[in-house]
């Protein structure tokens, strides 16, 4: 397989901030939405909620050989533990998203893209911490070519339960928003 069709992503966080459930939306979306071909791969600890954890999503068009990631060009943070634990994965110059109400990235940052979202504080205006992760697959959708915008909208519509949805997808355009606004301030390899 040629590598440059092979994408990666990890979400990094603990049990509780819905990093799997990221994983699982981002590899739906590619898979059902984008017609591309994708796996979903999951850590976390025996203690579930409130324990590290990630999830990797690997994405192509061609058939997937290694299931995990192997050299990630996008990383998701969403606390601090996992930014100490789960950045040294992230492939050199590769895209670093933290959720900048927890993690506060330090000098090892440098070497990578860095974009802050306060997925958390937004979230919790919005009246629901738990939309924190749609707020960031919002912003990874409108950075990230692997995977499109409407395909993540249209998988984040078939996760989450109905009562929620219209929270959601507000939560959902909130991160294009933030998004957008990113790319107009860089320019990122893509």
């Amino acid at each position: 397989m040629k590598p440059e069709t092979r994408k990666e992503v990890m979400f990094a966080g603990f049990g509780g901030q819905g990093i799997v459930t990221a994983g699982y939306i981002t590899g739906e979306a590619a898979v059902v939405y984008d017609d591309k071909v994708a796996t979903l791969t999951q850590v976390y600890g025996p203690e579930a909620r409130g324990s590290a954890c990630y999830s990797g999503v690997v994405i192509s068009h061609e058939e997937i050989s290694y299931p995990y990631p192997l050299n990630p060009q996008i990383m998701v943070v969403m606390n601090q533990e996992a930014y100490e634990k789960f950045l040294p994965k992230l492939q050199q110059g590769g895209v670093l998203i933290v959720d900048s109400t927890i993690v506060k990235p330090d000098k090892l940052a440098e070497k990578y893209q860095l974009y802050k979202v306060p997925a958390t504080e937004i979230a919790e205006k919005m009246g629901a911490r738990v939309i924190a992760n749609v707020i960031i697959l919002g912003f990874l959708g409108r950075i990230w070519d692997a995977i499109s915008v409407e395909a993540l909208q249209e998988a984040v519509k078939t996760r989450v339960p109905k009562k929620y949805l219209e929270l959601n997808l507000k939560a959902f355009q909130t991160g294009v928003k933030l998004g957008e606004k990113a790319l107009k301030k860089k320019i990122i390899k893509r």
